[in-house]
């Protein structure tokens, strides 16, 4: 699922090549993947982009009209830019494609969205925030303002695991699967450790690698092209999908815990004091 740096370097690239232009069609190939109906697509046609912004894990293109394409790529979809947008209409029903924006250019992207479980969603609203999954976004932890008291605040409250709490985007917005298991790899913390728990020393520990690990994620993916961004976010990934591995910070071998959904990878020597985490379906979780 592309998350917080993805989405930021998508952002960046789209300003480059959208602001100025005109998006004379947006044409949907998937109809699950439109999400609203007033403004409808068509609004969208004809706009000139004036801006692109990222919120949380959403990218929003402003256009002059007032109008704003706002899209989640959910954990399967991902954006293929064209220096050619193709003439032939392309087929619906056939193959992963989701969407297509044609410029005047001539150039354009397409929205594409692999597997059976159809999650991409795109709006088009008035306001981002008409958006329901902004509107309810917690703070961006890259954001100024976002200090050590700030996450205490929002983490003395819960009762629950660290690692669901960092994904939770009513918390904070952005971080996802991938980069929570690199943070609290990089903050020495299990997974399973209760949030509301923490001392001082740990969300001051938590603070800084959250910001450093989404900062250096963010300086890598700048100015890689859209193909490519996917194989940047694995190859920088110290933790994440690499069960069986090394641990590159101490050599212990990098375990995992599976759900029905998803999975989570951490080392036992950096974050568990050495001991194997169970399985949380069959046993009690480790604090």
């Amino acid at each position: 699922m592309p998350e917080l740096p993805e989405v930021a370097a998508l952002t960046d690239f789209l300003t480059e090549h959208l602001t100025g232009r005109r998006m004379v069609r947006v044409l949907p190939v998937a109809i699950s993947v439109l999400k609203t109906y007033d403004p409808p697509l068509t609004a969208v046609e004809g706009g000139e982009v004036t801006a692109v912004r990222r919120h949380g894990k959403f990218l929003d293109v402003g256009t002059g009209d007032g109008i704003h394409l706002v899209t989640h790529l959910a954990r399967a979809g991902w954006l293929h830019w064209k220096d050619e947008v193709p003439t032939a209409p392309p087929r619906p029903g056939k193959g992963p494609l989701a969407l297509r924006v044609t410029l005047d250019s001539g150039a354009g992207f397409d929205l594409t969205e692999a597997g059976t479980q159809k999650r991409l969603a795109v709006y088009v609203v008035r306001d981002p925030q008409d958006v329901p999954g902004i509107a309810r976004l917690g703070p961006d932890p890259l954001a100024d303002d976002f200090d050590a008291d700030r996450l205490a605040a929002l983490l003395k409250d819960e009762r629950r695991q660290i690692k669901g709490a960092l994904r939770d985007q009513s918390l904070i917005a952005g971080v996802g699967n991938a980069y929570s298991d690199e943070i609290l790899h990089a903050a020495k913390m299990s997974p399973f450790k209760l949030a509301a728990s923490l001392t001082p020393e740990e969300t001051l520990r938590l603070h800084e690698a959250l910001r450093t690990t989404l900062t250096e994620a963010v300086e890598r993916s700048r100015g890689v092209a859209a193909g490519r961004l996917k194989a940047e976010k694995k190859s920088g990934l110290r933790v994440h999908g690499r069960a069986g591995e090394a641990c590159p910070v101490c050599g212990d071998v990098i375990r995992e815990v599976s759900f029905s959904d998803s999975s989570l990878q951490y080392c036992p020597t950096c974050q568990t004091g050495g001991k194997p985490l169970a399985d949380r379906r069959l046993s009690r979780l480790l604090k």
